[in-house]
């Protein structure tokens, strides 16, 4: 069996193409560990969209035309407590930083076993997009994401590695998500 090929940010764009969930695209034969988020992409993605709560993003790959991955993006914006405002310079007054928030990422089973690295090219792919939008459009300082513990206990540990850190504010114990945020300017 072949080993997987590592993915970064460098050469992504060599294996995949990523554009906007449109209708008539066929999902059926994306499948994820978890059920729930092969239903969102099947049942909800497109309702989602149509409705303005969140535009999902798939990621192609250029060999097959399979999709490998998706996440869905959704505005947000997150309370800081004064020492997380203090950790990346924010002196205003607010309460709540704008934010860009992955509401679902998932990768296929069948391509994790020929990509590795899959999961973080798809958040470099969010910084990207929340960049432009600072660009373009309106201001986002952080990716945010809520954590899916209950269905992935050691995927605190893929966001941490990925620049995530937990949002003080936002968490309590009796949660199924953590709350996190990467500051995508630093």
């Amino acid at each position: 069996m072949n080993s997987p090929i590592p993915i970064t940010s460098n050469n992504g764009d060599t294996y995949f193409h990523l554009e906007p969930l449109i209708s008539g695209v066929s999902l059926m034969d994306f499948s994820c560990p978890v059920q729930e988020y092969n239903d969102y992409l099947t049942q909800d993605a497109l309702r989602s969209r149509d409705d303005h709560i969140a535009l999902t993003w798939l990621l192609y790959d250029l060999s097959t035309g399979g999709i490998i991955a998706y996440m869905s993006i959704i505005n947000d914006a997150i309370k800081l407590s004064v020492s997380e405002k203090e950790l990346h310079n924010l002196h205003y007054p607010f309460k709540t930083i704008p934010a860009m928030k992955i509401a679902k990422l998932a990768v296929s089973q069948s391509f994790s076993k020929t990509y590795k690295g899959i999961g973080s090219f798809m958040i470099d792919s969010a910084r990207g997009l929340a960049i432009d939008c600072n660009t373009d459009y309106s201001a986002c300082r952080f990716l945010t994401v809520d954590a899916d513990i209950e269905n992935n206990a050691s995927i605190l540990r893929f966001y941490e590695k990925n620049g995530f850190i937990l949002n003080s504010e936002m968490n309590n114990k009796n949660r199924k998500t953590i709350s996190m945020r990467k500051d995508i300017f630093a």
